[in-house]
């Protein structure tokens, strides 16, 4: 499928204009559901030679508003890859021990070894979205020239957005391949899933008040999605805003990116020299030869 109208690479991104759904006829179900099903299968053969080589690393990172389908989506593009090499990082309020390190600490130590696959269930981008909308969490890192919430002005954010490009940047210089995923949901279908959380006993487990207390604040997240997407989509790092209302639809998409991604590497299996393939020999002798 052409994924290129989802894919944002510089300064013309407006999240009016990004779809939150793609019409789709429901008999076609069985055929975005078969063709995830190869993708996934495409993912985890390219994943075992990525970790047979050990030269580079996938790093998958998920945005969204509450209800978005960020765990669901996690839960269905990664089935079956190996849990070897593969690991997911949650991050939510920083702890007393992160507040006293730079913002981008607790995100080092979580990145994926060389030849795995990493997944961030939110991440660094936290930092200039919900401190954005609720800036006062500033306060509490004791940054120095930040005393007060005038502090915390759009030049504090353009900072923070710079260090982001930059990161990336190193990242990519070390062999990451860093994939950005905005989940993006409509307010009305969010309202949908809320309900279904509280309707459902199966479901209350997912509801938190603190959700519907968050709801409260969708046009300022948006406009922060929006300046923060626009501020680091980058061509070498862009964002990929994905129309989540539909769920199996959504996990087409990104699980079609990511397949198509993953196997531009040069990806093999190690080849033996002349000396390993004479061990390799004589080893299968040894094992013959064993009463």
């Amino acid at each position: 499928m052409d994924t290129k109208q989802y894919r944002y690479t510089g300064k013309n991104f407006k999240i009016k204009k990004a779809p939150t759904f793609v019409a789709d006829s429901s008999d076609e179900l069985k055929k975005i559901k078969k063709q995830v099903k190869k993708n996934l299968k495409r993912i985890r053969e390219a994943q075992k030679k990525m970790y047979a080589r050990r030269h580079y690393s996938v790093l998958v990172v998920f945005q969204a508003m509450d209800a978005a389908g960020k765990d669901s989506m996690i839960a269905h593009i990664f089935s079956g890859v190996n849990p070897v090499g593969f690991k997911v990082a949650n991050f939510k309020q920083p702890t007393s021990q992160e507040l006293r390190h730079d913002y981008l600490w607790r995100i080092n130590r979580e990145l994926p070894l060389r030849g795995d696959i990493g997944v961030f269930n939110r991440s660094y981008y936290e930092d200039v979205l919900v401190s954005r909308v609720h800036p006062e969490i500033i306060l509490n890192s004791n940054l120095p020239g930040i005393h007060s919430l005038k502090d915390v002005d759009d030049h504090f954010f353009e900072k923070r957005y710079q260090d982001i490009r930059e990161y990336e940047k190193y990242l990519t210089r070390n062999g990451y391949i860093v994939l950005k995923f905005f989940l993006h949901v409509s307010k009305d279908e969010q309202k949908r899933r809320f309900l279904a959380r509280i309707d459902q006993p199966e479901k209350n487990w997912k509801f938190s008040a603190a959700d519907i207390r968050e709801r409260q604040y969708w046009d300022q997240y948006q406009a922060a999605y929006e300046k923060a997407i626009d501020a680091t989509a980058t061509k070498e790092n862009p964002w990929y805003v994905i129309p989540a209302d539909d769920k199996w639809y959504s996990r087409l998409i990104v699980s079609d990116i990511i397949t198509k991604r993953i196997e531009k590497l040069p990806l093999s299996y190690p080849e033996l020299d002349e000396q390993q393939a004479a061990e390799l020999k004589k080893a299968r002798q040894r094992l013959l030869n064993e009463k």
